[in-house]
């Protein structure tokens, strides 16, 4: 197949990497100068679980690359996401399957906006990854990959892509209910990220502090409200937080995205994680004073650091 990354940062580079090896046709898209150039010269070097290999693989800005793809998985920022769809939208077909592992909440409706909802291929991963240099990165974790078909009638196609993953090394999943996967997903994200990246911590260190249960437990609890309210989704406040403390278990050391990005002077999901939850809090009238405070204290941090937020 052929396959594009739209988006070749970590976890982008670190896909690519697995489906190349595979077999699959990638084609990495970015606008990282020198990322790009390192890739060029020395192909794309990336750790998977502390065993570092190499690829020669084809890179470009998107308007540098022309034809239809068969595949194509988004892996931007949240914020990016409408800005890549336009410059990719070239390279899509009526027959390309749009595949979308981003955090947060309410990228479908983005999406809806330049592909057919039979196209669009929406789903969840717990791979965590790093970059270490222009052309390097690291993949850590044992997945797994989450997919669900957004049009009813598009299963099968769905689960080929998830045959792909699992070929690759990437531990695909077909889900039944992908929208319970992105609000856990979200949850996740909107605690533990977040937390880490106001905290200025490893997770390790974070779920190591005596008030962890009185940290999350708010956050969850609104995450678990609106969830039920705009997606008839239940998640249980008790069971979640078990999950988290089982993933903060396996992560170990391990600084999450939101952190990565205050560290390297980025903007945040913040806005698509606690704000979105915020945002239809009000719409459905339930309270979120934890999510509005954290999102409140993760804008602050990035006016502190200067950051350009685009707010």
């Amino acid at each position: 197949m052929n396959i594009a990354i739209a988006g070749s940062g970590a976890l982008g580079c670190g896909f690519g990497y697995m489906l190349q090896k595979n077999g699959q046709n990638v084609t990495l898209l970015d606008y990282w100068e020198d990322h790009i150039e390192a890739i060029r010269n020395n192909g794309l070097t990336v750790s998977v679980n502390g065993v570092k290999g190499t690829l020669p693989m084809t890179i470009a800005r998107p308007e540098e690359v022309s034809g239809e793809m068969d595949v194509i998985f988004v892996f931007t920022k949240a914020m990016g996401l409408e800005k890549m769809m336009t410059q990719i939208n070239h390279l899509i077909g009526t027959k390309t399957k749009i595949v979308c592992l981003l955090n947060g909440l309410g990228h479908l409706k983005t999406l809806e906006a330049f592909v057919d909802r039979r196209n669009i291929i929406m789903g969840t991963t717990v791979w965590t990854a790093g970059i270490i240099a222009p052309g390097e990165t690291q993949l850590n974790g044992n997945g797994p990959v989450e997919l669900q078909n957004s049009h009813p009638e598009e299963e099968e196609a769905a689960r080929v892509i998830v045959n792909i993953l699992k070929d690759s090394g990437l531990f695909g999943e077909y889900s039944k209910n992908v929208k319970y996967t992105t609000w856990r997903k979200a949850c996740i994200n909107g605690t533990m990220n977040a937390l880490c990246a106001l905290l200025d911590a490893s997770i390790d260190q974070l779920f190591a502090s005596p008030s962890i249960d009185s940290l999350l437990n708010g956050i969850v609890d609104e995450f678990a409200a609106v969830a039920k309210a705009q997606d008839d989704i239940e998640i249980d406040r008790d069971e979640m937080i078990h999950y988290l403390k089982e993933v903060a278990s396996r992560l170990g050391s391990h600084y999450p995205s939101m952190h990565q990005d205050l560290f390297n002077r980025r903007p945040t999901e913040i806005d698509y994680l606690n704000g979105a939850v915020v945002e239809a809090a009000e719409k459905y009238g339930i309270e979120a004073p934890h999510c509005r405070r954290m999102t409140d204290l993760i804008h602050a941090k990035e006016a502190v650091l200067e950051i350009k937020t685009g707010r």
